[in-house]
Parts: structure tokens; C-alpha cells; sequence
């Protein structure tokens, strides 16, 4: 095992231990089956994807996210006639 699996592997691990004592709110599965996106309760999101390095390898990639704020909201400008 490389160094750089090594390092993908704790990573992983890091990203999965933020999850401990979560519960799970919705899964969903990719058509192509390449993407497994679980939300959480708490507004994290788990995204798990199956692609390939520029070697055509496969490799695993785990991400833990926060849900986007409402960005519309913050986006308004208020105007006053007087």
C-alpha cells in the first residue's frame, strides 16, 4: 500500500468518525450507481463515490458536507420608498 492510500484511507476514516451518533434522514443512490449521498439529520451530507484515477484505476471518494444555507434569502436587497 502506498503512502498516498495510506493518506486517502485516513482520511476517509476522518470524514466518517465526524458521523458517530448521526441518524439518517434520506439515501440516495446515482442511476449509474457511481454515487451514494446520505443525509443526515443534523444537515450533514455523506457522499460516497466510485470513479476512476488518470490511470483508469478505481478509487474511493468520501466526503462529509454541510447542507447549503438558503443562499436566497441573503441575496435579497431591501428598498424603501418614502
Amino acid at each position: 500500500m502506498s503512502s498516498l492510500e495510506l493518506q486517502d484511507l485516513r482520511r476517509i476514516v476522518a470524514a466518517v468518525a465526524r458521523l458517530r451518533g448521526e441518524s439518517v434522514r434520506e439515501v440516495t443512490v446515482r442511476s449509474d450507481l457511481r454515487q451514494l449521498r446520505v443525509e443526515l439529520g443534523s444537515g450533514l451530507i455523506l457522499v460516497v463515490s466510485a470513479e476512476r484515477d488518470a490511470q483508469a484505476r478505481p478509487r474511493l471518494e468520501v466526503d462529509v458536507v454541510e447542507r447549503p444555507q438558503d443562499t436566497a434569502a441573503r441575496q435579497q436587497i431591501e428598498v424603501r420608498f418614502d
